[in-house]
């Protein structure tokens, strides 16, 4: 079931998308970070000028060549429109943004070489640098968008946005949010057609679970339907998502350092008689959202791997 493989990263892409994002605006003097003498761009499309600290830019496109680094402290406007980070060590649903039309820049890198332990730090966290440029780094624009108009959007009513699920990969993930929660209810193709793909989860995933706070767990066990590439699932076939907040501490972007919260994933899938696990680390900070995602290789066995398929941060 090749099909639905290609979707085992999305829950790190899944988080990812539970991020900052903004809206264009109608007048811009800058676009990119190259396109201001600082070097930074604001999301209003503003240039930052020489002494303040840039709020993300999320309105580059794919770039192979990735911009120098950011300032290494965190943005001190906040993220969500409100929002002041209390770095209470608990992040409540308010606290995240989750809405259609908002999209963010992430520096992806692919077969890295990664350090998921970091290194200690003062009462009991942890310290993790994912800031450095890597080999295989593209800059990839992540949106969330509105269900209204699309051929799917009548079959998951009640759905919050759809997005794509990985750089490489067409199909596209549906989620909701709740009171408690933020949900993945399906994955689809973006066109009906003949080779369209339409799965449901049941129940819905739950990818993050509110608050988020140190030590708290939860998981889903759900069972995929429907039809992939055109073909029915005559089997349906089982995912078992574990999550559980595992660590904090402070994490090193390209955009910045931030406080963050560590949400540690096991994806076990059930294909007939074929089990494939895979791991990803999610790092979650108030008014931001996640910042950083890496997931694993198939059949990982160490928690704090040192190989990553896939590693993303936010990017100015």
């Amino acid at each position: 079931m090749r099909h639905s493989i290609q979707a085992i990263a999305f829950v790190g892409v899944a988080l990812a998308l539970v991020v900052v994002a903004c809206s264009d605006g109608d007048a811009r003097e800058c676009r990119v970070g190259a396109d201001c003498a600082s070097g930074a761009c604001t999301p209003e499309g503003r240039c930052v000028r020489e002494g303040t600290t840039p709020a993300p830019d999320a309105s580059a496109s794919n770039d192979a060549e990735p911009p120098g680094d950011a300032s290494t402290d965190a943005p001190s406007d906040a993220a969500l429109p409100g929002c002041s980070p209390n770095k209470d060590g608990v992040i409540t649903r308010e606290e995240i943004p989750i809405a259609a039309g908002l999209h963010a820049t992430y520096r992806i890198g692919r077969n890295e070489d990664v350090s998921t332990a970091g290194t200690p730090a003062a009462g009991n966290k942890r310290a993790w640098d994912f800031s450095a440029p890597l080999a295989s780094d593209v800059r990839v624009l992540v949106e969330t968008q509105p269900l209204t108009g699309k051929w799917y959007g009548p079959k998951f009513s009640g759905a919050t946005y759809a997005a794509k699920l990985r750089e490489g990969s067409e199909l596209i993930g549906v989620f909701q949010t709740s009171p408690g929660a933020f949900l993945l209810r399906g994955v689809v193709s973006p066109d009906e057609g003949l080779t369209k793909t339409e799965l449901t989860n049941d129940p819905p995933v739950e990818v993050l679970k509110f608050p988020l706070k140190l030590a708290e767990t939860w998981s889903t066990d759900t069972t995929v339907t429907g039809t992939a590439q055109g073909v029915f699932l005559v089997m349906p076939y089982s995912e078992k998502y574990e999550s559980q907040i595992d660590a904090e501490g402070t994490l090193k972007t390209p955009l910045g350092t931030f406080d963050v919260l560590r949400v540690r994933v096991l994806l076990t899938r059930t294909v007939g008689l074929l089990t494939t696990r895979i791991r990803t680390f999610a790092f979650v900070t108030e008014c931001y959202g996640t910042i950083a995602t890496v997931t694993s290789a198939d059949n990982e066995t160490d928690v704090e791997f040192t190989r990553a398929v896939e590693i993303r941060r936010l990017s100015p």
